[in-house]
């Protein structure tokens, strides 16, 4: 529907499809602040007869069995919301999307769409007949240059699961990632490749975050990454070389870019590695934004490697926290992370010592693993495999 008003969506998600034009009038709605107060029995759901209020959601054995949906509301009610399906299966809606949610007023009120007062207002409505009527529904909103959702904090409140739609424009890959969820876990991520026929969704991500290469190349390194539960193989690109300027730069590319200059000063103050009159330039492949601590120890592996302008070994990973001591601190789910970069193939692993398995048993197959505390003895153990 081409329609920005609220009252007239909700009319047309209490008639259902194929309803046909309304019979009875609109569906009856709260104008006045004091009704728009009221509690949930102000919405009537069908089953109420000839006149008589019904309270919302839990009146659907009122509703009338074998009723044809396309024939109009019963005398003096409305058609049942779209969610009544064990009486009313015929003609109800199962999904709605409104885009976008900063476009949509009420008539109760007298601001512009868009502002505070509306999308809150026109928020709560939908909300409240969603879960009355069991429909689905999906609000788009805008976002901001920065990334984040546009107006009021409390629409996100009021809904169920925040979800951000991001990914590289120039790559067929989009993200889709949970940021709240009341019913299950956050900062999951969903991987689809935009084609000819829509978005597919992607069975194995890791390999699109893996680039290939011939032959290795110095200044890469694969990291095992965790995006809410599930392992991420990605590769970590690093560009080491003679700073033209008297302020050498230290730019990065899906990963935080204030943490890049910290772990230099750990690379020179512990590993005796300077590069005060580089630029460093480090990326993530792929658009993928890694945030999570345990990314340091692949990032200064892909330094120490584009400095001397020699390749990690083919089939290398590494994860794990570099603290200012120079301690390498252990990432969490180690266990998962490993298992993903055995079934990819993966021969050798440089990881924190705390995350090495306990036990004879425990060791995955065609995975050697490399424990270390210290960046030192991680940059020991490059030298010896290469």
């Amino acid at each position: 529907m081409a329609e920005t008003q609220l009252e007239v969506m909700l009319d047309e998600l209490a008639r259902g499809p194929g309803a046909g034009p309304s019979q009875g009038g609109r569906f009856p709605l709260p104008t006045s602040p004091t009704e728009r107060g009221r509690s949930n029995h102000s919405l009537p759901t069908g089953g109420e007869g000839r006149g008589g209020d019904a309270p919302l959601g839990g009146q659907r054995a009122n509703a009338s069995v074998g009723a044809d949906p396309a024939a109009g509301p019963p005398q003096g009610g409305v058609r049942p919301l779209g969610g009544q399906r064990a009486n009313a299966s015929v003609g109800a809606y199962s999904i709605a999307v409104i885009d976008s949610i900063q476009t949509v007023y009420t008539e109760a009120l007298s601001s512009a769409p868009g502002s505070v007062s509306q999308v809150r207002e026109c928020a709560a409505q939908l909300t409240r007949a969603a879960k009355a009527s069991g429909i689905t529904l999906v609000l788009v909103g805008h976002v901001t240059k920065e990334g984040a959702l546009a107006g009021p904090r409390v629409l996100e409140h009021m809904v169920d699961t925040v979800l951000y739609f991001e990914g590289d424009t120039q790559s067929r890959f989009r993200l889709i990632r949970a940021i709240k969820n009341r019913f299950g876990a956050v900062n999951e991520l969903g991987v689809f490749a935009m084609t000819e026929h829509g978005l597919k969704g992607v069975s194995n991500p890791s390999a699109i975050f893996l680039s290939t290469h011939a032959e290795p190349v110095p200044g890469t390194c694969v990291l095992a990454t965790l995006e809410g539960t599930r392992p991420l193989l990605v590769e970590v690109q690093a560009l080491v070389d003679n700073a033209a300027a008297p302020s050498p730069r230290r730019l990065s590319v899906g990963l935080d870019a204030a943490r890049l200059a910290m772990l230099l000063a750990v690379l020179h103050r512990h590993a005796g590695v300077a590069s005060g009159d580089q630029d460093v330039f480090v990326n993530a492949v792929g658009g993928v934004r890694i945030t999570e601590p345990a990314a340091d120890l692949a990032v200064l592996l892909a330094i120490q490697s584009s400095l001397r302008n020699r390749p990690l070994p083919r089939g290398l990973l590494a994860f794990g926290e570099v603290g200012l001591a120079g301690e390498i601190r252990p990432a969490p789910r180690g266990q998962e992370r490993l298992r993903e970069a055995a079934k990819l193939g993966f021969s050798a692993a440089i990881i924190p010592a705390a995350n090495a398995p306990k036990g004879a048993g425990k060791q995955f197959e065609g995975l050697e693993l490399h424990p270390v505390s210290r960046i030192e003895e991680a940059l020991d153990v490059v030298r010896g495999l290469g």
